[in-house]
């Protein structure tokens, strides 16, 4: 029975779904949405500020900082408000309601930038505001997830040694790309210790991560307008990119069916679905995938028909109705 003090001592670690039934292909997904800040996100944030700690950089005083779609900042609204310390999250106008609600609950302030930078798009702006409250205010501590290595080696010290106890015969592992963080720290674990099995990065088109054309997208979490600083494509063996409309089939998929994820969820299973029907690895392939959080916070936007009418010109619930 676990007792706890503090919310970060709790994450769910070692839940998996068959997505065989739902998707058609063999594929387990690893749950981390199950923690108090709902997202495997809560790793890196708790990485980091722990680090920051260590070296003296975040003190009682400080303010913490950061440039967050949405799960990193609820991570740090946890931390910040169990620890004591201030928050302020850079966000933009494409972080779903729930998600700004969530954060300033906790006791953060939310700065949301309503227009993107004419070179990167809303994270330069984003991160341009940033260095912005630093300049003028030396109580801000920025933790730079897109650059910090206490992101990755999170991943590094738990969910791929997770992944690794569980699927001692796994053959393929995807990874959706955002930071980068849960990627590369997966990815480094796996070219170390069990270099046999293929890493695939499914990122969203539209994100210029892998040196695709800059495009809008309206799904927070996965994709980038600003090639992350931690990626290292030396340790990536494939990549796959996903229309934003397929993210949302496949989570309109997956909701009929009982199992509520968020958008980088539907993304990397898109991903992942697409990759094993073109490759024909067989039935006996050993294929796993993560989900970074749940479903809840994306009700006003992907999971609401009039919204994915207005952005994408289609009904989730027609094409739904096609298919059964």
């Amino acid at each position: 029975m676990p007792i706890i003090s503090q919310p970060h001592e709790f994450n769910e670690d070692d839940l998996y779904v068959d997505l065989r039934p739902s998707v058609g292909v063999p594929l387990y997904l690893k749950c981390e949405g199950f923690n108090f800040a709902g997202s495997i996100k809560l790793k890196a944030a708790e990485s980091m500020v722990a680090a920051a700690e260590r070296s003296g950089a975040l003190r009682p005083g400080s303010i913490l900082v950061e440039s967050s779609s949405g799960n990193l900042g609820v991570a740090l609204s946890v931390l910040a408000a169990s620890k004591g310390y201030q928050f302020v999250c850079v966000t933009d106008a494409r972080c779903n309601l729930a998600t700004k609600q969530l954060m300033e609950t906790l006791g953060a302030q939310v700065h949301t930038i309503t227009e993107p930078a004419a070179e990167g798009g809303y994270l330069a702006a984003r991160i341009a505001h940033v260095r912005e409250l630093c300049a003028d205010d030396d109580r801000y501590v920025w933790l730079n997830q897109y650059a910090n290595q206490d992101n990755w080696t999170a991943h590094y010290r738990t969910t791929a040694p997770s992944i690794d106890r569980a699927f001692p015969t796994l053959d393929v592992l995807f990874v959706g790309a955002g930071t980068t963080g849960t990627l590369m720290g997966c990815a480094r674990y796996f070219k170390r210790f069990r270099p046999g099995v293929r890493i695939v990065a499914v990122d969203a088109v539209g994100s210029v991560t892998f040196g695709g054309p800059a495009a809008p997208r309206m799904i927070p979490g996965l994709g980038t307008g600003v090639r992350p600083a931690l990626l290292d494509e030396s340790f990536v063996d494939d990549v796959v990119l996903v229309e934003e409309i397929d993210t949302v089939r496949t989570c309109h998929r997956l909701a009929r069916r009982g199992f509520l994820f968020g958008g980088s969820t539907g993304t990397v299973i898109s991903g992942a679905t697409q990759w094993l029907t073109a490759n024909d690895v067989g039935p006996d392939v050993t294929a796993v995938t993560i989900a970074p959080d749940l479903g809840e916070r994306y009700l006003d936007s992907l999971y609401q028909p009039s919204w994915v009418q207005q952005v994408y010109h289609v009904d989730p619930t027609d094409e739904l109705a096609t298919q059964r």
